[in-house]
């Protein structure tokens, strides 16, 4: 059974003229895309920042042309935008006034004609499998906290997870009798994903050896990973804890939570993993956005034939 949807918390901000009908959009896209509250306030400030723009120029939002709207894209760029966030900033646009013609509130599209800008494309920083395993073995498992921050580790380099659904896996989700977690990811869209034998052993024995310890007796948290408060881990505690043991593993480069998703991804690819296979398990909606890992799998291969073949 799919978790009932829950309203987003309303958002702070600096209201622009236009601020009632973005809030309208917002509502409307937040509906029926079920976008995460990052996604929308994300969406809240591009369109913000158009609207003030607009705004100090005489146009409201409702009217603005596709020859504004270029403009303010160019004082971004000049700015100092880069194409990422010019690309970002104009999809952010688009919905908006492609909203605005389905609701009829305006006939013309005046994004139709504006081309993103086009962007390089950037590799994702991984690991390779022996600064993984530098990494799982870093945590000091003869405690409660080691044993958890392993199983965090290994569960989420067996998986792939986004951080967020690292975070937020409870009780009820977690079937060690079958192997799999039920992970509702972006877009309230719901997968089974299989942990592996070795991450099953690990999340069994802090299950068993480790969370009670921790929850010190409060056996009120649904949470799968927990702290002494008897509360979940948060994102923020998991990207310190996972800096912190990279040092310890000895592994100079800066990392991320989503850098073990990265090597997840780029690792199975190496090993001859069908494409829609990774792109399932990751959660993806467009394979293109697996495919990048293609990239980083050739660059792999690369280094290795010219560290390795005689005539490299």
């Amino acid at each position: 059974m799919k978790p009932e949807k829950k309203s987003p918390a309303p958002m702070i901000r600096t209201n622009c003229l236009n601020q009632a009908l973005i809030d309208r959009f917002l509502d409307a896209f937040w509906s029926e895309r079920g976008v995460s509250r990052n996604t929308l306030a994300s969406y809240d400030r591009d369109l913000r920042l158009l609207c003030h723009w607009l705004d100090e120029h005489g146009v409201s939002m409702e009217q603005a042309t596709r020859a504004e709207l270029l403009e303010y894209l160019a004082v971004r760029v000049r700015d100092g935008a880069k194409a990422a966030t010019t690309a970002r900033l104009l999809s952010s646009v688009r919905r908006f006034y492609r909203w605005q013609v389905r609701e009829n509130m305006r006939k013309d599209d005046p994004t139709a004609q504006i081309e993103a800008p086009k962007q390089g494309r950037h590799l994702p920083n991984t690991l390779s499998e022996e600064e993984v395993e530098a990494l799982l073995q870093a945590p000091d498992t003869s405690n409660a906290h080691g044993l958890r921050d392993r199983a965090m580790l290994e569960l989420l380099y067996a998986t792939g997870l986004r951080v967020s659904e690292l975070v937020g896996i409870r009780l009820s989700e977690l079937s060690l009798s079958h192997g799999v977690i039920r992970i509702t990811g972006k877009g309230n869209k719901e997968r089974l994903v299989p942990m592996g034998e070795e991450a099953h052993d690990w999340i069994q024995t802090y299950l068993r050896d480790a969370r009670p310890t921790l929850m010190q007796g409060k056996d009120i948290a649904e949470h799968v990973f927990v702290t002494t408060r008897g509360s979940g881990m948060t994102r923020q505690m998991f990207w310190v804890m996972i800096q912190r043991y990279a040092f310890e593993g000895g592994i100079v480069r800066h990392i991320s939570p989503h850098t073990l998703r990265h090597a997840f991804a780029t690792h199975l690819l190496n090993h001859g993993a069908d494409l829609r296979v990774v792109q399932m398990l990751l959660g993806h909606s467009d394979l293109s956005t697996t495919q990048i890992y293609t990239h980083v799998a050739q660059a792999r291969l690369q280094d290795l034939h010219r560290e390795h073949h005689p005539r490299g």
